[in-house]
């Protein structure tokens, strides 16, 4: 196998279910079910932080989908568990990138589908990955794939990925990711060409058993898979939004594996739970406040630029996240391509900077919404971003919304201001994607639409130097902020906590690989 020529960043080591519903998740450990039912290594039982959405690749929505995808389908490559980012062969046997738009590819002989699909061929390749850019699916996750033009298929078992152009985040978003995922073409085919969340055919180690709304996903290990056997007979995820929530139900011993709370984090690593263990992670995670570019309300430039500098990074930093988490400069990480080393608002609050151009704007009696996703560390800081909107005379109302509303909100026309939070993958190109012109009212609820900075989304993809490859990311987000739609505020960090029983695998920004996962 040759590996293309990417350099995969080195990232610094440090750096619907709410309070009740943990509480009943709690109950039950001490009920219905043993305490430690995990002790006998037969069921993993984790936390996400949203409710699943779809199982269909071409509709699945970031990385709370893929968590549940990754173990029931196949990719060519997968990431790789481990403090670097990297990846390593699946379903592929072998792949080599033949010249910057070529990629041929042999599948294993070894994989097949259920349901009685039958084996994994070029021909799903090509299904699975084209689907996804036909204009016709109107996919949301279109972007992941830029300029694929088709795949060939060569053989029962072997074709070539062929890009209109050299596309550098292909082996570390595209492949790797929720795009990669390869379905059966006769499956889906069965069923009109798309599902929902129930999947037809699968391939993986588990197999998707039920999914219960707002409640639970269970997987169970697939008994036809030839490759390494799942660690555990059943998986089961629960949608907790709330860190706090998550931890109740991670004392009480109804979980295994879950995400922490940053003000958690001291107290947990001096005194954890019982055969525990405590571990950090930067994150690629993206916080902002954005503002609706749309509604007539926020349409005078000076009238935001004044909130943008009104808001107090340092004060939510320490209040939300507990000091736990730093500033963030925009919506590429530290240690990734494009990362700028300081905002162009800045980080502290300027009031007297924001009071000027509130004159200026000319606006009075100001009166604003921000919508927020309900869990803890958003209500601490939608209530920072109230105090500080009202030192300039702004009324700031917070309306809060539990997972199943809030990600539909993009919808909404007359939005305001919002408290975002989007996941990320190792590569610039996926922050950008969803800020195009294209992603408006889909994924950018913002509608900002530039056409400098879709040109430079277009052509970053394909610069192969990474200097200017960092210039021209650097330059996408200060046209962000020069909108005065964005506000950007942190990174987060990622601190989980795991039981001694298991051996979680974990991408280099802590999130769960689960089909990596074993027992201790």
């Amino acid at each position: 196998m040759n590996k293309p020529n990417i350099q995969w960043t080195k990232l610094p080591r440090r750096s619907f279910l709410k309070g009740a519903s943990a509480l009943g998740l709690a109950a039950a450990a001490g009920g219905g079910f043993s305490r430690h039912a995990f002790a006998d290594g037969t069921t993993l039982r984790t936390r996400a932080y949203s409710d699943m959405r779809s199982l269909d690749p071409a509709f699945s929505q970031g990385v709370v989908d893929e968590e549940i995808q990754a173990p029931i389908y196949n990719k060519l490559i997968q990431y790789q568990p481990g403090r670097e980012w990297g990846w390593q062969l699946d379903a592929a046997q072998s792949i080599e990138q033949a010249d910057p738009t070529h990629i041929n590819f042999t599948l294993k002989d070894t994989i097949g589908f259920t349901n009685g699909f039958g084996a994994m061929g070029a021909e799903d390749v090509k299904f699975s990955f084209e689907r996804i850019i036909d204009p016709a699916l109107e996919s949301t996750n279109k972007p992941d794939w830029g300029p694929l033009s088709h795949v060939e298929v060569t053989g029962e078992r072997t074709g070539t990925i062929v890009l209109k152009t050299p596309f550098q985040p292909l082996w570390n978003i595209t492949l790797p990711y929720i795009a990669g995922n390869i379905v059966s073409k006769k499956a889906f085919e069965s069923v009109g060409g798309k599902i929902d969340t129930t999947p037809v055919a699968t391939s993986g180690p588990y197999l998707h058993k039920s999914w219960e709304p707002k409640q639970k996903t269970t997987l169970v290990r697939n008994p036809d898979w030839k490759g390494e056997a799942g660690a555990f007979d059943t998986i089961e995820i629960f949608p907790i939004d709330d860190e706090k929530a998550a931890e109740i139900a991670y004392e009480a011993g109804a979980i295994d594996f879950t995400r922490i709370s940053l003000d958690s984090l001291e107290r947990l690593k001096a005194s954890p739970p019982a055969d525990s263990t405590v571990v950090e992670f930067p994150s690629l995670f993206y916080v902002w406040v954005g503002m609706n570019l749309d509604n007539p309300k926020l349409e005078n430039p000076k009238l935001r630029q004044a909130i943008q500098h009104a808001i107090d990074v340092p004060s939510i930093m320490q209040a939300s996240y507990f000091s736990g988490a730093e500033p963030s400069t925009g919506i590429i990480a530290p240690g990734l391509v494009g990362h700028r080393e300081q905002s162009m608002t800045g980080i502290a609050a300027n009031l007297e900077k924001a009071q000027a151009l509130l004159d200026e704007s000319g606006e009075s009696n100001v009166s604003l919404a921000i919508d927020v996703l309900n869990k803890s560390t958003n209500v601490t800081t939608a209530q920072i971003l109230q105090a500080n909107l009202a030192a300039l005379g702004i009324a700031l109302e917070i309306r809060l919304h539990e997972g199943a509303t809030f990600w539909q909100l993009g919808e909404n026309k007359d939005l305001e201001l919002i408290l975002n939070r989007f996941s990320m993958t190792p590569d610039p190109y996926y922050a950008t994607s969803w800020f195009i012109c294209e992603q408006a009212g889909v994924w950018n609820w913002e509608r900002h639409c530039s056409e400098e900075f879709d040109k430079i989304h277009a052509d970053a993809q394909a610069e192969a130097d990474p200097e200017k490859r960092a210039a021209m990311y650097r330059r996408a987000q200060d046209i962000m902020e020069e909108s005065g739609a964005y506000k950007f505020i942190t990174h987060e960090a990622t601190p989980d906590i795991f039981r001694n029983t298991i051996v979680p695998a974990l991408r280099p920004d802590g999130l769960p690989l689960y089909r990596y996962f074993g027992k201790a």
